[in-house]
């Protein structure tokens, strides 16, 4: 059996070259740069105001994932090094790794095989502190919202009613639901609470969204801590804590900038993500890369019912950008896992379930293609133990609906294994019709807006709401907040808001439990199924699979 090296084995065996030589490609400075250490640096955006957001951004999106793995990101840094390779001057934008997955059951998210963004165990790990930062302002904020209800409660807080969460960047699911204020009076006052996973925070999403500190202190200021006995909405502003929270992300709102094994440059910041929040990196980043590159290769987290919706629909709409093309991922394994097998039947040939699995990866395309109205390709992501039968089913069953599909094995040959895809992503933002649009109204109902998802997107039958969930689409429409897209907060692992539905079923209907409004993101949160803001580890986590030698370096970590 062949032996093949870990993402870990062959990042830590990589020869990096000194960021400032990464950052030359860009034509960026010592000026543009504020350094840490070596190989990561922060980018000055402020240095690079007069300059044109011009690049074209290429999404790489996937099917729905399985435990086999499609490998998205894998996908988005072998296509930047392809580009690359074949003359372009393409720069990767990618979301930053949150603690929870890395030593739960995902493992690391920095690329994988030869297609890698490094150091990995840094962007793995701390990395430049943003998710730290973060952090600090979320609970700064529910410090602030207690210590006033403690100090008299001016602004007549029901402590019923309070909606911001404390969080932490870990999978702890002991902290979902806690009673705190325990003890004496001077400990506060007794209430239930909980935590979110820091990736879940309004903070994590205001950062991604904002477009410069101005915005983002406004946006804090905006967001929604809680309602009065009254029930009106107290802000974090009414707390006078967006001046404190900006002070603490003022750093972290600058992106970060590292490079690929190839020593193409790769900037990666802020990291929500989409099953939970809105799932893409953040607006800064994209917009400097479209100023320094030709090409912008990106990602949205999990499926395109999940990631790529949401960069659409939201991010997209926001920040006023319009992709050039679409690139979906799929594997050979998946498929098959969609197609009914088990994950230790997946090395086997088995065409009858590939086909089966095959509605999944098709969906996600006409989706694409039908409801957003933009070029897709699938890149066929090439794992060692694919039979050339099962590529060519696939092919062929994309070419019968006249959908591009190419082999992409940038996981065993770096960009050398993505010069086809990247050829043909160019030559669909050159030659391909692009007639953009999204998949709602901003000026529907809220009710309305979220059964266009469920229907175009997902393709269910319908949406059922709770009777809470009604009430409060009530509420936030009559507040003024009914305009704004939605965020679905559902599973990654179906279409339908029910795990065990793989493939692509039909005539489901999604059911929503709760609707809350992120004032400061910009957009209504909707809760479908068991969907839950603070994961939890698995039987096994993959931390007790990480260590460090006396040499310190770490071993394990994927």
């Amino acid at each position: 059996m062949t032996e093949y090296l870990t993402d870990i084995e062959i990042a830590q065996t990589n020869k990096m070259v000194m960021i400032e030589e990464v950052a030359k490609k860009l034509n960026l400075t010592r000026q543009n740069l504020e350094l840490f250490g070596n190989y990561k640096a922060k980018i000055d955006v402020a240095t690079l105001a007069d300059k044109e957001a011009t690049g074209k951004v290429i999404l790489v999106t996937a099917i729905t994932p399985t435990p086999a793995g499609e490998g998205k990101t894998t996908t988005v840094v072998g296509l930047g090094d392809a580009l690359n390779k074949i003359g372009k001057k393409a720069v990767i934008a990618l979301r930053e790794p949150s603690l929870g997955p890395v030593f739960g059951i995902k493992g690391g998210a920095a690329g994988g095989g030869y297609a890698q963004v490094v150091p990995m165990e840094d962007i793995n790990l701390h990395f430049t502190g943003d998710f730290h930062a973060i952090g600090a302002a979320n609970n700064l904020l529910a410090a602030l919202l207690d210590n006033h209800i403690h100090q008299g409660n001016m602004l007549d807080i029901d402590v019923n009613r309070i909606t911001w969460k404390r969080c932490v960047d870990m999978n702890d699911r002991q902290l979902r639901s806690i009673v705190n204020g325990l003890g004496a009076r001077v400990n506060g006052i007794p209430r239930e609470d909980g935590f979110e996973i820091t990736v879940a925070s309004e903070i994590m999403a205001v950062l991604c969204l904002a477009t410069d500190l101005k915005d983002l202190k406004n946006r804090l200021r905006q967001m929604i801590v809680a309602y009065t006995r009254d029930n009106e909405p107290v802000t974090a502003g009414d707390l006078k804590a967006e001046g404190a929270m900006t002070a603490l992300l003022k750093e972290a709102i600058k992106p970060n900038l590292v490079q690929t094994l190839e020593k193409n440059p790769a900037i990666i910041h802020g990291g929500p993500f989409a099953n939970i929040a809105h799932g893409c990196n953040s607006v800064i980043a994209t917009k400097t890369a479209m100023k320094l590159g030709e090409y912008v290769v990106t990602e949205a987290g999990f499926g395109a019912d999940l990631g790529a919706e949401k960069f659409l629909d939201i991010k997209c709409r926001q920040a006023n950008i319009t992709p050039s093309a679409v690139v979906v991922v799929a594997t050979v394994r998946a498929l098959k896992m969609h197609g009914g097998l088990a994950k230790n039947q997946l090395s086997e040939v088995d065409l009858t379930a590939l086909e089966a699995g095959l509605p999944n990866l098709l969906k996600h395309v006409s989706n694409i293609t039908d409801v957003y109205h933009l070029p897709a390709v699938v890149a066929i992501n090439k794992f060692p133990t694919d039979s050339e039968e099962e590529i060519a089913l696939i092919t062929a069953k994309c070419q019968e609906l006249n959908v591009k599909v190419v082999l992409s094995d940038v996981w065993g040959q770096g960009g050398s294994g993505g010069v086809a895809l990247a050829e043909e992503v160019v030559a669909m933002c050159d030659s391909s019709e692009n007639n953009f649009s999204y998949a709602y109204d901003n000026e529907q109902p809220i009710a309305d807006k979220i059964t266009e998802v469920v229907q175009k997107i997902y393709g269910g039958s319908g949406v059922s709401f709770a009777k809470s969930a009604k009430t409060a689409m009530a509420k936030l429409e009559h507040l003024g907040y009914g305009k704004l897209p939605v965020c679905m907060a559902k599973t990654q692992y179906s279409f339908s808001d029910d795990p065990s539905l793989l493939g692509a079923p039909t005539d489901f209907t999604i059911e929503v439990s709760q609707i809350k409004v992120s004032a400061g993101a910009g957009f209504i949160v909707v809760y479908t199924g068991d969907v839950m803001t603070m994961p939890g580890l698995p039987k096994i986590p993959a931390a007790n699979s990480i260590d460090v030698n006396e040499s310190g370096q770490i071993t394990g970590l994927f």
